[in-house]
């Protein structure tokens, strides 16, 4: 009997100790803290074990050791919150990047804060040298300066600071430009002042000018051409330099992946050659720009660009429609509340985003279109709706984005769920706009179609988060909080503007994270702590789930993970 027994034991006992070996060994084994995996079935774990760049365990501690080797890199949150690796849903890689190298007037809070800063940098520039920034907002400013022309500062103080010099500086919003008198004269547009035009538009664009007819400065929209156009453009040096500084600002930030939103063939070749160099270090999701109908055709022939490593994806096209509320580019469907004579601009015509949405179905590639007022949404969602009516099996998952989606009419709001239309909306343009956007748009239209974003998440769609980064600065926390409070960075007002729409924290995480996958067709791979998808984390100093909202500002990132790498730690 006991010859029969003894294997049946040693069986037993080898599939006892068998089972406490580990299929693999984890090359990192993250604990001691609290993990949000944005993942329903099991929304908080104790643990989390890597193998490369792939998570190949979610769970409790206990079973995570069993993962545990020799050359595990072991890492003790110590209390800290770790969430799945941030996703910028709507940003432009390389104005980050250039925002570093350039002139950053983001946090500057007065027309002499812009003066100042370039009275400074021509102390170091060559004669004749070209200055230019990016991130001035008249409507952010303390105070406004005498002599406002249709609510813009006058160039004559910029140019007396710098006769010898060109320069250029881009409004926040991208949208308009504010150039001197030297870059002006390098344009030709002297003869402006001769002819005594008291206004100067253009298809798509405006130049403005005072009441003795010379340019103010201001190029509205498309007329920023006209001083862009002389502007020398980048070297491959800066190019380079811009890149990486992107890519530091993102890991700094948490930002693992990056929708960037409109680049064309030069970018794409830099793209191709950082990935080459192995330094293509956060995962891009780049959306092709709308302005070159060459590149879109090509790439209509090529078919789209899956990355099998995830890093460089390119399978969607940004068409750009109106401007920015701002500069008064947004395309309104009634006059503006504080310039009763216009309705913005229409930027391309809608004829090619009929064009386009349909092209883009035919060829797999998903369509990203600005639009930022109430009318160029309307538009776009009219077009977007006969391409799906005529082509209803291309159309089966189209992943269609409007990006901005700020101000609707509400009879549009229903047709984003309706049509499965994205809304890629950056929160933390409500908390820098929202002061300022009433005297554009008047109270009823704030409160009935203004950053509606509860009502669209109730409605059935996700919405992809960001910052529009150079627009607004990158850092998520801030967007994070707009989100979620409806109020702008200083804390004001109580309660929040219009808080029937804030987003509650769970809904505002899953918007930069795996709703924002989504809108990349990329949720099977990343934007949730699942066994499988790739190893991105973001790790935070404290609990932004929890903590008291007036404290939620205070979170930093202290450590970025990517790739199954950390890459940041503060």
């Amino acid at each position: 009997m006991k010859s029969f027994y003894y294997p049946i034991i040693a069986i037993i006992l080898c599939l006892c100790s068998c089972s406490n070996e580990p299929k693999e060994e984890a090359s990192m084994l993250i604990y001691g803290g609290t993990i949000y995996t944005v993942d329903d079935n099991q929304p908080n774990v104790e643990a989390v074990a890597v193998k490369d760049n792939t998570i190949l365990f979610t769970g409790t501690l206990k079973e995570a050791e069993n993962y545990k080797g020799e050359n595990t890199e072991m890492i003790d949150l110590e209390g800290k919150t770790m969430t799945p690796g941030l996703i910028e849903g709507h940003g432009h890689f390389m104005g980050l990047g250039y925002n570093e190298v350039s002139l950053d007037l983001l946090n500057t809070t007065s027309y002499q804060s812009i003066i100042d800063a370039v009275e400074e940098r021509v102390k170091t520039a060559q004669p004749g040298e070209w200055i230019t920034g990016r991130g001035w907002h008249q409507s952010k400013w303390d105070s406004l300066p005498d002599n406002l022309v249709k609510g813009f500062q006058t160039h004559f103080r910029l140019s007396d600071v710098s006769p010898d010099n060109p320069v250029y500086l881009r409004h926040a919003s991208g949208h308009a430009g504010f150039a001197n008198a030297k870059a002006m004269e390098i344009a030709g547009l002297s003869v402006l002042a001769d002819e005594g035009l008291t206004e100067f538009e253009l298809e798509g664009g405006e130049i403005i000018i005072d009441e003795a007819g010379r340019p103010t400065g201001v190029f509205n929209e498309r007329a920023q051409g006209i001083i862009t156009k002389h502007i020398p453009e980048n070297t491959p040096e800066t190019d380079r330099q811009a890149f990486q500084l992107a890519v530091d600002a993102s890991h700094r930030n948490g930002i693992t992946s990056f929708h960037d939103a409109g680049i064309g063939r030069e970018t794409i070749a830099l793209y191709d050659e950082m990935q080459e160099k192995g330094k293509m270090n956060v995962r891009i999701y780049a959306m092709l720009t709308g302005w070159d109908k060459e590149l879109i055709n090509e790439w209509y022939e090529k078919g789209i660009r899956v990355d099998e490593d995830h890093r460089f994806t390119i399978r969607s096209i940004k068409l750009n429609c109106d401007g920015a509320l701002g500069s008064r580019g947004a395309w309104l469907l009634e006059p503006y509340a504080d310039r009763p004579d216009h309705y913005g601009h229409e930027t391309l015509p809608m004829e090619f985003v009929k064009e386009t949405s349909y092209s883009g179905l035919r060829n797999g590639f998903q369509v990203c279109s600005h639009a930022i007022g109430d009318r160029a949404n309307r538009e776009i969602l009219d077009r977007y709706e006969m391409a799906f009516k005529d082509l209803p099996e291309q159309s089966e998952d189209h992943r269609f984005r409007i990006e901005h989606a700020q101000h609707l009419h509400p009879e549009d709001i229903p047709r984003f769920a309706e049509l499965n239309v994205i809304p890629a909306m950056q929160a933390v343009h409500m908390s820098s706009d929202r002061p300022w956007a009433i005297d554009r748009l008047g109270e009823k239209r704030i409160k009935e179609g203004a950053y509606m974003w509860q009502d669209l998440l109730q409605s059935g769609v996700p919405i992809v988060n960001g910052t529009d980064v150079p627009v607004e600065p990158i850092n998520p926390i801030a967007s994070f909080y707009a989100s979620i409070s409806r109020k702008t960075l200083k804390g004001t007002p109580e309660g929040g503007y219009e808080p029937e729409q804030k987003m509650t924290r769970p809904q505002a995480l899953k918007s930069y994270t795996l709703d924002a996958a989504y809108g990349a067709f990329e949720e099977d791979i990343k934007g949730s702590i699942e066994v499988g998808k790739l190893a991105d984390f973001t790790i935070y100093n404290q609990d932004l789930m929890t903590v008291d909202e007036n404290n939620v500002l205070e979170t930093e990132v202290v450590m970025t993970i990517f790739d199954g790498k950390v890459v940041y730690k503060k």
